[in-house]
């Protein structure tokens, strides 16, 4: 009789933890949660897109400066900033 309540328990507790499991699974799953993870991914892909073309430009920019700078030294112009 103990063994078979001793099984019972074992059952049943190994029922319930699938159960939770199972039911958390669910909820991960349903498409309003789906939708909301794909969103906030895309919102992420989009700030990761902007900041990179910023640093590129600036990474541009400065090159840019860098080379006017040699071929005008080998020209022998003296350059002048002028504001923009």
């Amino acid at each position: 009789m103990v063994k078979r309540f001793f099984w019972f328990a074992i059952g049943a507790g190994f029922a319930l933890f699938v159960y939770v499991k199972l039911r958390g699974y669910l909820r991960r799953a349903r498409p309003s949660v789906i939708g909301s993870r794909v969103a906030d991914s895309a919102a992420g892909v989009g700030d990761r897109a902007q900041d990179f073309v910023g640093r590129v430009r600036a990474a541009m920019a400065e090159r840019e400066a860098e080379l006017r700078e040699v071929f005008d030294e080998r020209r022998g112009v003296e350059r002048f900033d002028v504001p923009e």
